[in-house]
């Protein structure tokens, strides 16, 4: 009996400690076989859900959240959601008008009442998510719109209950393997200048000036008591909110967002408040702007906030931004459209990541936007999934393996999968069936997703030196399984 406690022990030695290299040999020729010219899906699937994942870097809070949990929240609101538009009311007055009615001539109905009706419960989710998007003949708008038009639907229930949101997410990424998220949380707070607005928006502003605009602009929000407690009231939301989501297990950091399609004074004061928020708790790590890219502001006022967050950079160069940035195809915009994002992002803007990147064989020097983001090492958050709804890139005509040539930094990130309904392993998984890859490849991506991630440092390598202890594991318990098969 001692000798075969001895044996055991020494076999477990091996496993964990002086051969893990051929443990990840081994993985590495199975892997092989998984992606060989017929993909075994459904086992990659398996591989890739178990595999530890670093982090995800493009990740919506409320575009994760599925719609299921919405309306479990509508009811803890005590709102309604009606049966024919499918969109929440707010008005408790119109809630007790509504339920006093019989059962049947309500329409305005709780969450709990919508689910209970099969056929209203999956034209919700056909609302409120991309589900059945490609399987059904209904009339339906352009799959772009009805993506973005989700968030109008469960919008006004989205920043209601987030510390059971984030506790949701944190399970399910721990399910996957997953021990990061870096969360695009919350709207930064907003602050209006009609004085900004008309002077930059005039025939003759002279472009030379708006340093100067900026600069009047920023003093008069700083001086401004409601603009400073919109910030307060951020930073104390995110200490709510988070607390006790930290543990040994999972982390999760925060970037406030600024939306690109409202006006050039609003989208300034939320640039600002961000950037003040990432100086003002440590837990809000960056700066992001998202928004439609192909709507007409977005595209009109592109180079004006690239030159805001130039301006603000320059003030706060130890602020992190991450910019959805080329979020566009040839024919959703005018051909011109296509040829400066990215490379205005990059070289105006700063931007520490890009998120989607996808126009990238556009831009009207796209070697030398290239260049500048392998020297810079400025990665590109690759979303498969919203990339091939929203846009219908996909395959080949995805530049991810333009960004691999040409050495440019990439994770694989989910961007809405409460919205798309997926998760990390499937973003691997679609890289993995779709792209020539390997082994060590898929694991470097996982460790690039915490070394481009924008954690203190100190985490950053505490994050590694957990991702070296859970894939040791992980490659000796596949080694382990496929001895026994």
């Amino acid at each position: 009996m001692q000798k075969k406690h001895i044996a055991a022990a020494v076999m477990a030695a091996l496993a964990f400690g002086a051969h893990a290299a051929s443990n990840e040999d081994i993985v590495k020729r199975h892997f092989a076989t998984l992606v060989g010219a017929q993909p075994k899906t459904a086992e990659l699937t398996m591989f890739l859900t178990m595999m530890p994942k670093g982090g995800d870097l493009h990740h919506h809070y409320s575009g994760a959240i599925y719609a299921e949990q919405y309306l479990e929240w509508v009811d803890k609101q005590g709102w309604c959601v009606s049966k024919t538009n499918f969109r929440i009311n707010t008005d408790k007055t119109v809630v007790a008008a509504e339920q006093a009615k019989p059962g049947p001539l309500r329409n305005c109905v709780s969450g709990s009442d919508l689910v209970a009706d099969n056929n209203a419960y999956r034209a919700l989710l056909q609302k409120w998510s991309t589900l059945d998007f490609y399987n059904h003949g209904a009339d339906q708008l352009p799959p772009d719109q009805t993506f973005f038009d989700t968030f109008g639907y469960f919008g006004p229930v989205a920043s209601t209950n987030a510390s059971e949101g984030l506790r949701t997410l944190k399970a399910r990424a721990i399910a996957e393997n997953l021990s990061y998220i870096e969360t695009i949380f919350e709207l930064a707070p907003i602050t209006a200048d009609a004085e900004f607005d008309k002077l930059v928006q005039s025939p003759g502003f002279d472009s030379g000036k708006l340093d100067a605009a900026l600069t009047a602009l920023a003093a008069r929000l700083e001086a401004d008591p409601a603009f400073a407690k919109g910030v307060a009231d951020y930073v104390a939301n995110v200490q709510a909110s988070s607390a006790g989501i930290d543990d040994e297990q999972f982390t999760m950091r925060y970037q406030p967002y600024v939306l690109r399609f409202l006006s050039p004074s609003v989208v300034f004061s939320q640039m600002l408040a961000s950037f003040k928020l990432a100086k003002a708790d440590p837990r809000i790590v960056g700066v992001n702007i998202v928004g439609q890219e192909s709507l007409n502001v977005s595209m009109r006022d592109y180079s004006l906030h690239m030159r805001m967050f130039k301006f603000l950079k320059s003030k706060y160069p130890d602020v992190k931004t991450a910019l959805h940035a080329g979020e566009l195809k040839l024919g959703i915009v005018p051909p011109e459209g296509l040829t400066f994002h990215i490379g205005e992002a990059v070289q105006v803007a700063g931007a520490d990541r890009i998120g989607h990147g996808i126009d990238i064989a556009h831009e009207k020097d796209a070697l030398g936007v290239l260049r500048t983001m392998r020297a810079r090492k400025v990665p590109v958050e690759v979303n498969l999934t919203s990339n091939e709804f929203i846009l219908g890139v996909k395959g080949a005509e995805h530049p991810v393996e333009l960004y691999r040539k040409h050495g440019v930094p990439f994770v694989i990130s989910t961007d809405d999968a409460g919205v798309t309904r997926h998760n990390l392993s499937n973003e691997y998984v679609l890289f993995a069936t779709r792209y020539k890859t390997d082994y060590a490849e898929v694991k470097k991506l996982s460790y690039d997703s915490i070394r481009y991630s924008f954690l203190a440092e100190g985490d950053k390598q505490r994050l590694i030196k957990q991702l070296d202890s859970r894939f040791a594991k992980f490659e000796a318990d596949i080694a382990r399984s496929l001895a026994k098969q």
